[in-house]
């Protein structure tokens, strides 16, 4: 995949939303205010999501493409290398991504109710 696909697939999660808050380069993805995944437009293609400690560990141990991620907590987030990781993997991360924060989310606000 490349930036724009990610960015698009991103988009494409209910309740998200695309802001740059840390400079112009690096693109955050929330789902109600809560992030899930950010990707630098220029650099290292990588993408930064959220992962359950014990995947992030199997998945750092499995593949040499998947690192802890940088400036985040390194148990609850990893860094892929998204011009490596397959397509059908990826999209699996990121859908665990948004679900580990979406799940998190008060009741209401899951329901679309606020």
């Amino acid at each position: 995949m490349n930036v724009e696909e990610l960015r698009e697939y991103c988009l494409s999660k209910e309740f998200t939303t695309e802001s740059t808050p840390f400079d112009e380069v690096t693109l955050v993805y929330k789902v109600h205010g809560k992030m899930f995944a950010l990707i630098s437009i220029e650099g290292d293609n990588r993408i930064s999501i959220k992962t359950d400690p014990d995947d992030g560990i199997a998945l750092r141990e499995h593949y040499d493409f998947i690192l802890p991620a940088y400036h985040f907590n390194k148990t609850h987030w990893i860094s892929v290398d998204f011009k490596i990781c397959k397509t059908d993997l990826l999209i699996t991360l990121i859908n665990k991504s948004y679900a580990l924060v979406f799940n998190k989310l008060p009741l209401k606000v899951r329901k679309g109710t606020l």
